[in-house]
């Protein structure tokens, strides 16, 4: 019983989220528009071509990252891990920043062709960062080593992309608008790609979550009860991988809500890894989903970067729950 009052609070809340973003900055008449769709092409045309596959992006992309963050937490047994912990984001911005020496356009071109090389060198960035960090690792029989690796090319590839964009300032503006991140420019063929990765990654991280169970217990225990750790660690990053590299592929670098979501789940339940995956996700997508809603309505009609504001939100949040943490330490 407990448990479909739960799913049905879950439902609710993100159906309200949902409806807030359909509503938010349609025209100037906001959620009017919506509620007299039929009575205005004009609306209907906005909704269904801009804030609908918007608001079905941000979802499915703050999904994707608190999916991945969960299983980064759960592979480095760490609560502190994020998706970002493996070099993906540097390797992110280094390939936009080669993709705009390229082709020599805005991020945010209206080209299709445009459009697909920036989301392509995101994500064949992106997948090169990790791929590097596992070869420095030397493969991913220790966790430590593969820690410390990722850190290593996430500083060197941020190097190199502050090196290419000294040699080409002209492009600063354009890069600086995908490290705020933004989901003002996803469509529905972004919309179908990153749901397609998310229910994958989604059957993936739910079918190792047992695994991942007897992981936490450390890797002697997880031994003994028969657990191949190479496999299941090549299994767990790449999911980490697609994962983040599809969504910052689409939407930029938005910080902290693969590290938070995860957090606010264990704060209201304890659960399995399998689980806990799959609730990361839907807390990843409320969060982004209502972080994009409060970057539109903030300073409207201007609009703020949503990767500003989920960093700005997320860092509070872990301040707090620091804060609270020794407290709690303190008083004992």
């Amino acid at each position: 019983m407990n448990r479909r009052v739960s799913a049905l609070g879950w439902g609710l809340l993100l159906a309200a989220v949902g409806l807030l973003a359909l509503g938010a900055g349609v025209g100037s008449t906001g959620l009017e528009s919506v509620l007299h769709l039929s009575d205005d092409p004009v609306a209907w045309q906005i909704v269904w071509e801009i804030r609908l596959p918007r608001t079905v992006g941000a979802w499915v992309a703050g999904a994707l990252l608190g999916l991945a963050g969960a299983v980064a937490q759960g592979l480095f047994r760490n609560p502190l891990a994020d998706p970002y912990l493996l070099g993906s984001a540097s390797g992110a911005s280094l390939g936009v920043a080669l993709t705009l020496v390229l082709f020599g356009v805005s991020p945010f071109a209206t080209q299709w062709l445009a459009r697909l090389g920036m989301t392509g060198g995101a994500f064949m960035g992106a997948v090169a960062g990790v791929l590097l960090t596992l070869l420095l690792a030397k493969g991913v029989q220790h966790t430590l080593r593969l820690l410390l690796a990722g850190v290593i090319v996430g500083v060197v590839l941020g190097a190199a992309k502050e090196l290419v964009l000294l040699a080409r300032p002209d492009l600063l503006q354009s890069m600086q608008a995908f490290m705020l991140g933004s989901t003002a420019f996803v469509g529905w063929s972004a919309c179908l790609i990153m749901l397609g990765v998310l229910l994958a990654c989604a059957f993936v991280a739910w079918v190792l979550g047992p695994a991942l169970d007897g992981l936490s217990l450390g890797e002697f225990t997880a031994r003994s009860l028969g657990l191949s750790l190479a496999p299941l660690r090549v299994a767990l990053i790449g999911v980490i991988a697609l994962a983040t590299g599809t969504a910052v592929a689409q939407t930029g670098l938005i910080a902290f809500v693969g590290l938070a979501a995860p957090h606010l789940v264990r704060s209201v339940a304890r659960t399995s890894h399998g689980r806990l995956a799959l609730l990361s996700a839907g807390m990843g997508g409320a969060l982004l989903l209502a972080s994009d809603i409060l970057a539109r309505g903030l300073l409207a009609p201007q609009e703020l970067p949503v990767g500003v504001l989920t960093a700005v939100l997320g860092g509070t949040y872990l301040l707090w729950l620091m804060h609270r943490r020794v407290r709690g330490v303190g008083a004992i």
